[in-house]
């Protein structure tokens, strides 16, 4: 890099740490809290045989709580107390930009998702992960969650206007906006818009449960399983949306239609997976169309392992694995081994 050019790394970039999600607020969770904490402890174990995972504690309890299950763990972990909510770093905690070979955290304005789930500690994460990480920060005068946006590291970058240009976030704003604020905080040129995330998702239609980048310009994203499956027209539209904005398009199937504890229809995505180093962490759902995503993945990332993670207790919570993680980018000459 050169000059004040600024690039945000993406998830397929070597990484220094992986941030996880400690839950502490057993009423945000109701029945699933224990399953929940057994699904990530066992996500976390399997993250630490590939890399540094830092888990975000947010109160005593969940710090003793978090050592007590991961206590027979092996690899690299750290418990870590800061500030949070509940466990969704990706949009609670800061995003690594580059500059001038150097980190630098970008940190948003955070509202609860348009005001949907206001917790304490949650407005607080970013900047005490930046300070943990002794990163230099920048703040942003805008509404935005890190699930919100994805970037190829080559200047593209997907949204959607049901998340971005909801009114509960940044009112009056158009995408002319969005793009102007996109554009100066991530360094991008080019900004894909699709129309609707995933039905039922609490976030007002997040990117990562609908799309991702693989490599430059290649986007990911899903097709209906079975002729139940509840996202199937919000699929093929972005499937379709994506092919005609003239990128490379992959896909895999969905987790088709997945019932929470009382029968009732949840956002599942195979799209919330986690990129580390040497691995590929994917939520499984169910046996047969896990696998199936399974094997797409292993062709698109022949050089990591692809690691199934149980995670029907996690998104009943109102998230997955990505949206519970946040990678720390190396950043700088020298590339992580």
């Amino acid at each position: 890099m050169t000059g004040n050019a600024r690039i945000v790394p993406p998830e397929l970039a070597p990484q220094t740490a992986l941030w996880v999600g400690w839950p502490h607020l057993r009423e945000e969770w109701g029945e699933a809290f224990e399953k929940a904490r057994s699904e990530i402890a066992a996500f976390i174990a399997q993250a630490a045989r590939f890399q540094l995972v830092r888990v975000a504690c947010g109160s005593a309890e969940a710090r003793q709580s978090a050592g007590e299950e991961l206590k027979n763990t092996s690899g690299q972990i750290d418990l870590v107390s800061v500030p949070t909510g509940d466990i969704w770093l990706r949009d609670t905690g800061p995003i690594i930009a580059e500059q001038d070979q150097k980190p630098l955290a970008l940190t948003f304005e955070f509202n609860g998702w348009g005001g949907k789930y206001v917790m304490p500690g949650d407005t607080e994460t970013a900047v005490a992960i930046a300070a943990e990480e002794k990163l230099a920060m920048e703040s942003h005068g805008f509404v935005l969650e890190g699930g919100a946006v994805e970037v190829d590291g080559a200047g593209r970058l997907l949204t959607t206007r049901q998340c971005l240009l909801n009114p509960n976030r940044n009112p009056g704003w158009v995408e002319a906006d969005a793009e102007a604020a996109l554009r100066s905080a991530f360094g991008v040129e080019d900004i894909f818009w699709l129309d609707q995330g995933l039905v039922g998702d609490h976030t007002d239609g997040h990117i990562d449960n609908l799309a991702r980048f693989v490599g430059p310009g290649h986007v990911l994203c899903q097709t209906p399983s079975g002729t139940d499956d509840p996202q199937a027209d919000i699929l093929l539209a972005a499937e379709a949306a994506l092919r005609d904005a003239g990128l490379r398009v992959s896909t895999l199937p969905s987790p088709g239609l997945i019932h929470d504890s009382n029968g009732e229809p949840m956002p599942a995505s195979h799209m919330n997976y986690v990129i580390i180093n040497g691995a590929v962490l994917l939520p499984a759902y169910e046996p047969l169309n896990s696998a199936k995503a399974a094997a797409v993945l292993a062709e698109l990332f022949p050089n990591r392992e692809i690691v199934s993670c149980a995670a029907r207790a996690i998104l009943q919570g109102g998230g997955s694995l990505h949206c519970m993680t946040r990678e720390m980018p190396h950043i700088g000459p020298v590339a992580v081994k």
